[in-house]
């Protein structure tokens, strides 16, 4: 670096100044060669080593989600209460009570099976009205959820280790390595 270029935190080397150089992250590891892990929203991939705040992030989501629901409840205890002062009539009380309850449960199991399985967006994308109405059950399963683990961890967590035991074996064959250029079959002209 010359004399008059300072660093400062956080900025990024200008292309006059040489890069500081950084080890080589091991394989394995998020930042080395190999598959990398999938960051979950809110956690980033904190999941992977429970390292970065994981347990304090798990508790600020489910009690986010927890709080959420609340207030969401009490958003729909006054609607349920304006449409009882409109005095519509028993029947439709009653409609609106079996709907929200159904589209809850339905909300709550459809997010629960998306923590274990990608979910298939063209069916995701028809239950979507279904999943908006039922939004208590959604934040009520995220809620339950954080406290045995992220919300999805398992499911990218079996993801990553399918796809390290897949490179570990593509290395350990000497085949030809992700990414790498000029090797493997030649292409037909």
């Amino acid at each position: 670096m010359t004399e008059n270029a300072h660093e400062t935190p956080g900025r990024p080397p200008s292309p006059r100044e040489p890069a500081a150089r950084t080890p080589a992250p091991a394989p394995g590891t998020p930042g080395g060669p190999g598959p990398r892990p999938e960051p979950l929203r809110f956690f980033g991939t904190t999941w992977l080593a429970h390292d970065g705040g994981y347990g304090a992030r798990r508790a600020a989501v489910g009690l986010g989600s927890l709080l959420c629901a609340a207030a969401g409840a009490f958003v729909l205890k006054f609607a349920y209460e304006g449409i009882a002062l409109a005095d519509v009539g028993g029947l439709v009380n009653i409609l609106l009570v079996v709907m929200f309850t159904l589209c809850t449960a339905l909300a709550f199991a459809r997010t629960w099976q998306n923590f274990t399985r990608r979910p298939d967006p063209a069916a995701q994308q028809s239950v979507r009205g279904l999943l908006a109405i039922g939004f208590l059950g959604t934040l009520l399963a995220q809620a339950v959820r954080c406290l045995s683990e992220a919300p999805g961890e398992s499911l990218v967590r079996r993801e990553y280790e399918e796809a390290r035991a897949r490179y570990e074996k593509r290395r350990a064959k000497g085949g030809p390595k992700p990414g790498a250029k000029g090797r493997g079959k030649p292409k037909r002209r």
